[in-house]
């Protein structure tokens, strides 16, 4: 059995859930196991876990027969623990009660940044990315992004039966609040003709003229792929206490541009809202691969007391980066990106000259 400078680490699963996490549990704790004799406590629920103090020793059948689940065995939440002060000193008081030696973090942007801030308050803390929004700067892709461009690529695929059958306007809103990566390839994959995600503000006056144009047509009809985060030009300046209003309101992107829609006569537009199916069922093969090369990188990481480190994917290697640089940071669709030049050569229409 090899050398490690990490005997024992403590595993968390933080935020939204999503396919791929537990294949990356599975590859990270086989590999400490397997090959450096780690002892590993799994954290139920997340950050709240490590706050409150519910940990347990690892046993291989936990980790065993559980690449093709969906979802998390740890379970997840959205505990935002450094608003309080009192829960960040239980933090660090549990991970000292348990001898730890690190602490991983499987999440996305909003976890990898509050796993650089433990490691600030002097904590050993690695982190592997995850997030359908494949949205963590640092990492070419994250785990759970392809499995959930699998079902709304299906979702968007679905719509174009009824739309061409009715010679309507069928609306797919789609996860992604501030980045629009998984829009922009379920949009194309699926041959939506109209794509709108958050990093473009849309002009409706365009796409109306876009949808009148192929409803003119001998059976024309729409499928509009749109991003939860997708705003039009009128809405660029609202803050985002404003859209939360919205959308409490049920005037999430999708009603909206329907309602925008139906103004015009001669359309009629219906909305179908994903949600939460995005997140859910078994991880695609892509993801189980993804997830179980973090997995196992982030054992080496811990044997070699590589600490405060994200494992990334970066071209074709697996990689590392300092958690410092992904931090607090958001991986936004470049206006200029190829996927965005092919699908406008293609026809597609961004809501935007």
């Amino acid at each position: 059995m090899a050398e490690s400078v990490t005997k024992r680490f403590g595993i968390l699963t933080a935020g939204g859930d999503c396919p791929g996490l537990n294949p990356a549990i599975r590859g990270i704790c086989k590999a400490a196991h397997l090959e450096y004799g780690m002892e590993i406590i799994g954290i139920e629920e997340g950050y709240r876990g490590l706050v409150e103090g519910r940990g347990r020793l690892l046993q291989p059948r936990d980790f065993s027969g559980i690449i093709h689940k969906g979802g998390t065995i740890l379970g997840t939440s959205r505990e935002r623990p450094f608003k309080d002060p009192v829960k960040v000193d239980m933090m660090i008081d549990n991970y000292r009660k348990w001898n730890l030696d690190c602490l991983v973090v499987l999440g996305g942007n909003g976890s990898q940044k509050r796993a650089h801030w433990l490691a600030e308050q002097g904590l050993n803390v690695i982190g592997l990315p995850k997030t359908i929004d494949n949205d963590v700067v640092g990492t070419d892709m994250t785990f759970g992004f392809h499995s959930a461009l699998d079902v709304a690529t299906d979702a968007v695929d679905r719509l174009h039966t009824t739309a061409q059958s009715h010679r309507r306007v069928l609306i797919a809103e789609i996860m992604g609040n501030e980045a629009g990566w998984l829009t922009l390839y379920s949009g194309i994959a699926g041959g939506a003709d109209v794509i709108l995600i958050p990093e473009l503000f849309y002009d409706i006056d365009i796409i109306r003229n876009h949808i009148n144009r192929r409803l003119s047509k001998p059976g024309g009809f729409s499928v509009i792929a749109i991003a939860e985060g997708a705003r039009s030009r009128d809405q660029k300046d609202l803050s985002k206490k404003d859209v939360k209003k919205l959308r409490a309101q049920g005037l999430s992107s999708g009603v909206q541009l329907a309602a925008a829609l139906n103004e015009r006569e001669g359309v009629e537009a219906r909305v179908s809202i994903l949600g939460y199916l995005q997140r859910g069922g078994s991880p695609v093969p892509y993801d189980r691969v993804l997830a179980t090369q973090f997995g196992t990188k982030g054992a080496e990481l811990l044997a070699r007391g590589d600490y405060g480190k994200m494992v990334a994917l970066q071209g074709q290697d697996i990689t590392a980066i300092p958690l410092a640089e992904t931090a607090g940071k958001t991986k936004y669709v470049p206006v200029e990106e190829l996927a965005i030049r092919s699908a406008k050569a293609a026809g597609t229409c961004f809501g935007m000259e």
